[in-house]
C-alpha cells in the first residue's frame, strides 16, 4: 500500500468511523455548483477534490467483490481539522440504484437536494447538452421525443436525455425516503439559495452540526446564458406534464410551489 493511500485510510479512520457523511444529490442544474462552492470556503468542511464524483452512479464501481471504498475515498482529503467529509454529484437523486448504494456504504449519511422550478431546470439542461454539443435537436423535439418514452414508466438511467424526466422531484424523494429517514434529508428550494444564501447556509449548518457560516462571497446559481427564451408553448407543455407530481411535492415538503405551477 502506497503511503498517501495509508495515509487517507488513517485519516478516514479517525473521520466519522471511515465514511464520507454527507452528500449533495441532487439536482442537476438546480444550484449544487454554488453549494458545492459556499461549503467549501468552511473551514470545518473536506469536500471532494473535485465536483462531481461519480461513483453511486457507475454500475463499474460495484460488482461481486466485497466493495472497501478505497476508490472512492481517493476523491477526498481530509485534515483533522475537518469535521464533515462531503461531495457533490446531483445525478445521484435521480440515478436508479445510486441511493440504494449510498445507503448501503453509510446508513447514516445526509442527504442534501436543491430543487429548481422542473420546466426552468429542463431548459437549462438541454441548453447545457446543446453547448456541449451533445444535443443537436430543438427544446421542443427533444422534450416531445422524450415524453412519448416516459409514457411507459419512470426510468431513472438516462444521463443526457432526461430533461423532462428528472424533474419529477417527487417520484425521487419518496424513493430516497424509502432507504433514509427523512430527518437525514435537507431540501433547499433554489430561490432561497439565490436570494437568501446567508440564512439557507445557516440552517445547512444546523443540519450538518457545523459551525454556523459568516460573511459568504456570493456565488451566481445560474450563469449559462440562453441564445433564446424558452417559448410559451414548450412552457405550457411542461407545466401542465409537472402539475400533479408539484402538487405532490407540496404535500411532501409543506411547501407552496404556486410559482411552478403557473
Amino acid at each position: 500500500m502506497s503511503i498517501i493511500k495509508q495515509k487517507i485510510r488513517t485519516i478516514f479512520k479517525k473521520k466519522n468511523n471511515s465514511k464520507v457523511n454527507f452528500i449533495i444529490c441532487g439536482t442537476q442544474k438546480g444550484g449544487t455548483t454554488a453549494l458545492d462552492f459556499y461549503l467549501r470556503a468552511h473551514v470545518e468542511v473536506c469536500m471532494a477534490i473535485k465536483k462531481e464524483v461519480h461513483y453511486f452512479d457507475k454500475d463499474s464501481n460495484f460488482g461481486n467483490k466485497k466493495d472497501t471504498y478505497d476508490k472512492y475515498h481517493k476523491n477526498f482529503t481530509p485534515s483533522l481539522k475537518h469535521k464533515i467529509i462531503g461531495e457533490a454529484t446531483p445525478i445521484y437523486m435521480y440515478w436508479k440504484n445510486s441511493i440504494e448504494r449510498i445507503r448501503k456504504y453509510n446508513p447514516m449519511m445526509k442527504l442534501i437536494i436543491i430543487l429548481r422550478d422542473p420546466t426552468h431546470r429542463a431548459y437549462s439542461h438541454w441548453n447545457m447538452e446543446t453547448d456541449k454539443k451533445k444535443e443537436k435537436r430543438s427544446f421542443h423535439d427533444s422534450i416531445k421525443s422524450e415524453i412519448s418514452v416516459l409514457e411507459n414508466g419512470f426510468y431513472g438511467n438516462e444521463r443526457i436525455i432526461s430533461y423532462v424526466e428528472r424533474g419529477f422531484y417527487s417520484i425521487q424523494i419518496k424513493r430516497i425516503f424509502e432507504y433514509f429517514d427523512q430527518n437525514q434529508v435537507f431540501v433547499i428550494q433554489n430561490e432561497a439559495l439565490r436570494n437568501n444564501p446567508l440564512e439557507v447556509l445557516n440552517d445547512l449548518s444546523f443540519f450538518l452540526s457545523i459551525s454556523p457560516f459568516e460573511n459568504i462571497e456570493h456565488k451566481e446559481v445560474h450563469t449559462r446564458q440562453y441564445k433564446r427564451d424558452m417559448n410559451s408553448v414548450d412552457s405550457e407543455l411542461l407545466k401542465n406534464l409537472y402539475h400533479d407530481d408539484i402538487c405532490d411535492l407540496e404535500k411532501l415538503l409543506g411547501w407552496n410551489l404556486s410559482g411552478w405551477k403557473n
